[in-house]
């Protein structure tokens, strides 16, 4: 594991209740995650898996749920292997969800493997933090 952190943040005119449902509704997930099926049920141990294509490329990425806190905060892993990584846990990252009362989204991720990879990442969840923003400020 690295120390890299990549780290997104946002302000929503929403509701935690609404930005909660963006981001664990499967239709919305769909277009959050450019294009990708998100199939969990959102428990605690559960896997999570992402289905689709990337650059032409067919893939599958997994994780497990770890920490579900309606409203406030969710936490998994994710590993793809788009990436090239063996698949065990050194090569999986972490991402924490945590929304505050004022509907301020902030989204990290840890184990870059550089600062270089922790500033795409960066700019990848910065892009997705702004697709749930549009979403949850629809209604």
């Amino acid at each position: 594991m690295t120390d890299y952190l990549a780290r997104a943040e946002i302000d929503i005119e929403a509701t935690p209740e609404r930005v909660w449902a963006v981001l664990t509704d499967p239709e919305q997930l769909k277009e959050l995650w450019f294009g990708a099926e998100v199939e969990t049920d959102w428990v605690v141990g559960s896997p999570i898996t992402w289905t689709g294509e990337w650059e032409g490329k067919p893939f599958q990425d997994k994780g497990e749920v770890l920490e579900v806190d309606p409203g406030r905060l969710l936490r998994f892993t994710h590993f793809s292997p788009l990436t090239g990584q063996d698949d065990v846990p050194e090569n999986y990252h972490t991402l924490t969800w945590t929304l505050d009362g004022s509907t301020h989204l902030t989204l990290t991720q840890d184990n870059n493997g550089s600062p270089e990879e922790a500033e795409h990442s960066t700019g990848m969840w910065t892009t997705l933090l702004g697709k749930v923003k549009s979403a949850a400020e629809v209604i």
